[in-house]
C-alpha cells in the first residue's frame, strides 16, 4: 500500500512560522525561539503523515523562507555583496539574501512557475565558487529519524536549479548557466552520500522544469547530470518529481531513460495528456508516482474517478510499483479544514485542505490494495453529487450574460492618444505626473478598527467615521507631499481580492485558509464555488467620499477580473475563462457606477495577469486572448475623458508586451525596480508604446528609503527610452505593508526628484 506526499505547507495551521519569523526579524525573539517553533512544526507534520499511514513522507520541504534559497545555501552560492566568509551558512546571511539588510539589497524574487508562490532567484556566474555550506537536508532527515519516522529527503534537482537561476550582475546575459553543472554536481554527491550514511533509502529530486518547453541542449543536461550522479545513487531509490503541467513527449522520453533513477512522479491533474504518454510506454520495473490528488486547489478529490484512473495505471506500472501521490507539493493549498468554523456545512463538504488531502491519498492507496473504506468513499460521492446539483452554484442570468459576450471584442471607440488628449484637457496634469499605486500603510490602529467592526464591537457609524478620518489623513499627507493624482489609501480593505469577493455572489471565505506567497507573507485566497455577480456597488461610497475631500483627481481603485481569478481558489467544474468573464461583467458595473459618481481616474489592477500564463508556449495565445479580453470588458463602456489605469506586479513582461498594449488601458504602472529595469529593455528594442506608463521608481518590498538622486537617476534612465509626455512617476506597488516612517521620506524624495527633472526639462526647452 504505497502513498506519497510531494511536499507540505510550512507556515503551520495558524501561521505559527510567520509570527515566529516576524518576531525574530523585529528583534523581539531569539534564534532559539524561532528554531523551537520550526522544530515543533516539522515534527507535527511528520507525525500527522505517519499516523495517516503515508509511506513516503517528505523531509527538507520545510523552509524558513524558500526552498530554492535553501539550495543556494546548500551550494554555498552566496553573492559577494553579503560578505559571507565561509563555514555553515547561518540565519543572518540567509535572511540577508532573502530580505536585504541595512547596507545591501535582497536577491531578486520571482514567481515559482505559474503559482502564487515566489522564490529567491540564484545569481550565478563563471566565478561563482560552490561549496557544501548548509547541511539542512541531512539534519532534517536525522531529526525525523530520531522521532522514529523514516522520510524521503527532497532536493531541488541540479538542472532545474540552474535553469531557474540568472546570470549575476556584471555577468554576460548570454552566459550559459548549465555550464555550471560540473561545479554543482560534486556538492549534490556529498549531500547524497551523507543522506545515505544517515540511513536514507529514498531521495526525491524535484525537476519541475521538465514540464516547460526545453530545447535539446537543456534536455541533454538532464541526461548528463543524472549519468554523473548515478554512481552516488547506488543502493538508493531515486524519485524524480515533476509537476504543474503536462510533460512534453521529448522530455518524457529523456526523463524515463535517466540513469540511476528508480521512480518518476507526474502531475495528473494539470497533466492529463501525460496519462497518454504513460499508457503508451512506461519503463518496466520502475515506480510510477501518480499525482491524482490536486495539490493546488481546495476541492475534495473525486475519489471514484481517481480510483478508476489508478486502476488503469496498475495495468501499466504493475501493482507493486504504483504509488498514490499528490499532483505537486501541498504548500500551494490551505493547511487544515478543521480550523474553519465559519464555512457552512454544505460548502465545507465540498472541500479538502492539505491535512484532508493526506487522508485522501491514503484512502486511495488502501482502496487500491483492496481495503476500501466504503463509508469514506460513500460520503465523498454524496458530497460530489451535492456540489453538482446545488442551486447555489448556478445563476441562469449570469450564464446568459457571459455567453452573450462571445460576439464582440469590447474595445473603446477611440485611440489611446486621442483619449489621453481629452483626459489631459480635463485633468490638467503637469509633465511627469506623480501618483501612488493605491494602498497606504495599514497601522495596528487601523487593523484594530476593522477587526472590532467585524466582531460587532463598534457600530457601523463608529466604523465609517474612523475610516473617513483615516482617508482624510491620507489625502492630507498626499496634498502636503504635492502628489498629483491621489488615492484614498484603501483603509477599509483587508486584501485586494478578498474585499471584492466578500461583496460578490459565488464566493466563500475561510478563516485560516492561508497560503504562503513569499517569506513570511501569506495570502488567504477566496473560494469561487458558483456563478459570480455583483448585487450592489462595492467601492463607490468610499471613492466619492475621498474625492469630496480634495480638488485633485482621486483614483477609483478596483481589482481586475484576471487577478481576482488567479488569486482565488477557482471552481474546477467549468473552464477558467468562463468564470473570468463573469467576474469581468461584475467589475464593468462597478466601473460604470464610479464614472457616474464623478470619479475621473479609475485604476483596475491586473497584478496577476502574467502569472496565469500557462507554462507552455503553445497555450499562451489562448490564455492571453481571454485574459486581455476580460480586462477590456470592464471598461469598454466609459467616456474618453475617463482615464483607465492598470497596475501589474513582479513579473517579466517582455514576452507579453503586445498583450499589455492590447489591454488598451490609458496608463499602466508596472513593478520595475527589483527586476533591475529589464522592463525598459523592451522599449529600447523599439516596441512602440503610446499609452501612459509608470515603471516603479523604488522598491516598496524593502524598508530601505531611496535617495532623491537615486530616484532621479531612475527617471532619467526611463526618459532615455520613453517619451516625456507619457511617463508617470510612482512607487513599484501599494504601500500597505510599510510604515509611515518609511513611506513619508520615500515619497518626499520621489516628488523632489520629479520636480528636479521637471525643472531640468523646462530649462532644456
Amino acid at each position: 500500500m504505497a502513498s506519497h506526499i510531494v511536499g507540505y505547507p510550512r507556515m503551520g495551521p495558524k501561521r505559527e512560522l510567520k509570527f515566529a519569523l516576524e518576531s525574530f526579524w523585529d528583534g523581539k525573539s531569539s534564534a532559539e525561539d524561532l528554531e523551537k517553533v520550526a522544530t515543533d512544526l516539522r515534527s507535527s507534520i511528520w507525525k500527522q503523515m505517519s499516523e495517516a499511514g503515508i509511506k513516503y513522507i517528505p523531509s527538507n520541504t520545510f523552509s524558513y523562507y524558500d526552498q530554492v534559497l535553501d539550495t543556494t545555501a546548500m551550494l554555498g552560492a552566496v553573492p559577494e555583496r553579503y560578505s559571507w566568509t565561509g563555514g555553515e551558512i547561518g540565519l543572518s546571511t540567509y535572511f540577508s539574501m532573502a530580505r536585504g539588510n541595512a547596507t545591501v539589497p535582497a536577491m531578486e524574487m520571482t514567481k515559482w512557475f505559474d503559482t502564487n508562490y515566489h522564490f529567491i532567484v540564484p545569481e550565478l556566474g563563471p566565478s561563482t565558487k560552490f561549496t557544501y555550506a548548509s547541511h539542512k537536508a541531512v539534519s532534517e532527515y536525522k531529526e525525523a529519524k530520531a522521532l522514529g519516522i523514516d522520510t524521503v529527503p527532497v532536493l531541488v534537482g541540479p538542472v532545474s536549479y540552474l535553469l531557474l537561476s540568472k546570470p549575476a550582475k556584471g555577468v554576460e546575459k548570454s552566459f550559459s548557466l548549465l555550464s555550471l553543472l560540473g561545479s554543482i554536481l560534486p556538492i549534490y554527491k556529498e549531500v547524497v552520500a551523507e543522506l545515505k550514511a544517515a540511513g536514507a533509502s529514498w531521495i526525491q529530486f524535484d525537476e519541475p522544469t521538465l514540464v516547460k518547453d526545453l530545447d535539446a541542449h537543456e534536455l541533454a543536461a538532464f541526461s548528463s547530470a543524472y549519468a554523473e550522479l548515478e554512481s552516488a545513487f547506488s543502493g538508493l531509490n531515486v524519485l524524480i518529481e515533476t509537476y504543474f503541467a503536462d510533460i512534453p513527449a521529448e522530455s518524457y522520453k529523456t526523463l524515463t531513460s535517466l540513469s540511476g533513477v528508480t521512480a518518476y512522479g507526474f502531475d495528473l491533474i494539470r497533466g492529463a495528456k501525460t496519462l497518454d504518454l504513460i499508457r503508451s510506454s512506461f519503463p518496466s520495473g520502475k515506480y510510477l508516482f501518480a499525482g491524482v490528488v490536486d495539490g493546488r486547489n481546495i476541492w475534495a478529490d473525486d475519489l471514484a474517478a481517481s480510483l478508476s484512473t489508478l486502476q488503469s495505471l496498475e495495468a501499466v506500472a504493475g501493482k507493486d510499483k504504483l504509488v498514490v501521490s499528490t499532483s505537486c507539493s501541498l504548500m500551494h493549498t490551505a493547511v487544515d479544514l478543521v480550523n474553519e468554523t465559519k464555512l457552512d456545512d454544505e460548502i465545507k463538504s465540498w472541500l479538502a485542505f492539505a491535512a484532508q488531502k493526506v487522508v485522501e491519498v491514503n484512502a486511495l492507496a488502501k482502496a487500491l490494495a483492496g481495503q476500501k473504506d466504503e463509508a469514506y468513499f460513500a460520503a465523498n460521492a454524496a458530497a460530489q453529487a451535492s456540489r453538482r446539483s446545488s442551486p447555489r452554484v448556478t445563476n441562469e442570468e449570469v450564464q446568459k450574460a457571459a455567453a452573450a459576450l462571445k460576439g464582440s471584442d469590447h474595445r473603446r471607440a477611440t485611440t489611446v492618444s486621442s483619449r489621453l488628449d481629452a483626459q489631459q484637457k480635463k485633468l490638467n496634469l503637469p509633465v511627469l505626473p506623480t501618483t501612488t499605486i493605491g494602498s497606504f500603510p495599514q497601522t495596528p490602529e487601523l487593523r484594530r478598527v476593522r477587526r472590532e467592526y467585524k466582531a460587532k464591537k463598534i457600530s457601523e457609524e463608529e466604523y465609517i467615521s474612523a475610516i473617513k478620518e483615516e482617508i482624510s489623513k491620507v489625502v492630507k499627507i498626499q496634498e502636503e507631499l504635492d502628489i498629483d493624482v491621489l488615492v484614498h489609501g484603501e483603509p477599509e480593505r483587508n486584501d485586494m481580492v478578498e474585499y471584492f469577493g466578500e461583496q460578490l455572489s459565488g464566493f466563500a471565505f475561510t478563516a485560516n485558509g492561508w497560503v504562503q506567497s513569499y517569506g513570511s507573507r501569506c495570502v488567504k485566497p477566496p473560494i469561487i464555488y458558483g456563478d459570480v455577480s455583483r448585487p450592489n456597488p462595492m467601492t463607490v461610497f468610499w471613492s466619492k467620499t475621498a474625492q469630496s475631500m480634495t480638488a485633485r483627481p482621486m483614483k477609483g481603485m478596483l481589482t481586475g477580473p484576471v487577478t481576482i481569478l488567479n488569486w482565488s481558489f477557482v471552481r474546477n467544474d467549468q473552464p477558467r475563462f468562463e468564470t473570468c468573464y463573469q467576474i469581468a461583467l461584475a467589475i464593468k458595473k462597478e466601473v460604470e457606477d464610479l464614472e457616474a459618481a464623478g470619479i475621473q481616474v479609475i485604476q483596475i489592477d491586473e497584478a496577476a495577469l502574467r502569472e496565469g500564463l500557462p507554462l507552455r508556449k503553445s497555450e499562451h495565445a489562448f490564455y492571453l486572448d481571454w485574459a486581455v479580453h476580460s480586462f477590456r470588458i470592464t471598461n469598454c463602456g466609459v467616456q474618453d475623458t475617463t482615464q483607465i489605469h492598470t497596475h501589474m506586479c513582479y513579473s517579466n513582461f517582455n514576452d507579453i508586451i503586445h498583450s499589455i498594449i492590447d489591454m488598451d488601458a490609458d496608463v499602466i504602472t508596472i513593478e520595475n525596480s527589483r527586476s533591475d529595469e529589464k522592463l525598459l529593455s523592451v522599449f529600447r528594442e523599439g516596441v512602440k508604446y503610446g499609452a501612459g506608463i509608470g515603471p516603479g521608481v523604488y522598491d516598496i518590498h524593502s524598508p530601505r528609503i531611496p535617495t532623491t538622486e537615486e530616484i532621479a537617476d531612475r527617471v532619467n534612465k526611463m526618459l532615455a527610452v520613453l517619451d516625456t509626455n507619457i511617463l508617470w512617476v510612482n512607487p513599484d506597488c501599494g504601500l500597505k505593508t510599510r510604515k509611515y516612517t518609511e513611506v513619508k521620506p520615500a515619497l518626499t524624495n520621489m516628488v523632489s526628484a520629479t520636480k528636479l527633472i521637471r525643472t531640468q526639462l523646462a530649462s532644456a526647452k
